[in-house]
């Protein structure tokens, strides 16, 4: 670790055992700040300074820093920064064999190929695409996530005429929605851009609102509905 991370790490520590507020913190108790720490790197990425990006990159970096403190103390199971640091090292070294083993990638999909073999290896023990997928994620990010899992389960065990070669996501799903010409959910005319794209979606919560529905939960409970389907499609490939 550098001397400025450490410098960083040790000021937690003396923060940890003299700040009264911060001796009462826990794992828990930080979720929201994390939450709220997040949103403004994002801010600061998209639409900051340079120098709001660093203040917002050092914030974060608080964050890791202040949980790593607080396991340190744990009784039953400590680890520090230290620990995290090389647990990180460890995974990003195995993750990256183009560039510290002897794998070669000469694109992005080749290293993307790569990666995903070298988490696989990693998460052997999980069952289902679904593992390691958090429901907490924003309900877009987590949409995109689980269609990215579906594509995966389809691509992993292909079925006749499933389309997968062309990108279009249909793991044999019923309930998965497809945009492929005629077929399927469409959007008239199709974005063509990811500004367009934000005008479409922009669109549609505008319905939702003049119907009175409520656009959030309406896609919550889409995704449940999804997430059952792929697990069902995986029960059928088992068996």
């Amino acid at each position: 670790m550098t001397d400025a991370l450490r410098a960083a790490a040790d000021t937690m520590r003396t923060v940890r055992d003299r700040c009264v507020w911060t001796q009462q913190i826990g794992h828990r108790d930080l979720v929201p700040y994390l939450v709220e720490e997040s949103a403004e790197l994002i801010d600061a990425v998209e639409d900051g300074s340079r120098a709001d990006l660093r203040e917002e990159l050092g914030d974060l970096l608080w964050q890791v820093l202040f949980h790593a403190e607080i396991a340190s103390r744990d009784p039953d199971d400590p680890f520090d920064i230290d620990d995290v640091a090389r647990d990180l090292t460890d995974k990003m070294i195995r993750r990256h064999p183009h560039v510290f083993g002897g794998e070669t990638a000469q694109t992005p999909e080749q290293v993307l190929v790569l990666w995903n073999a070298a988490k696989a290896a990693e998460k052997h023990q999980r069952r289902s695409v679904l593992d390691g997928v958090s429901e907490r994620m924003p309900s877009l990010a987590l949409a995109q996530k689980l269609l990215g899992r579906a594509a995966s389960l389809a691509q992993s065990s292909p079925r006749p005429g499933d389309p997968v070669e062309t990108g279009v996501v249909d793991p044999g799903l019923d309930e998965t929605p497809r945009v492929r010409g005629g077929e399927g959910l469409r959007v008239e005319p199709a974005p063509s851009s990811e500004a367009e794209l934000g005008e479409a979606l922009l669109g549609l919560v505008a319905l939702a609102r003049a119907e009175g529905w409520d656009a959030e939960r309406a896609l919550r409970e889409r995704l449940r509905a999804l997430q059952d389907r792929i697990r069902s499609a995986e029960a059928d490939l088992e068996g």
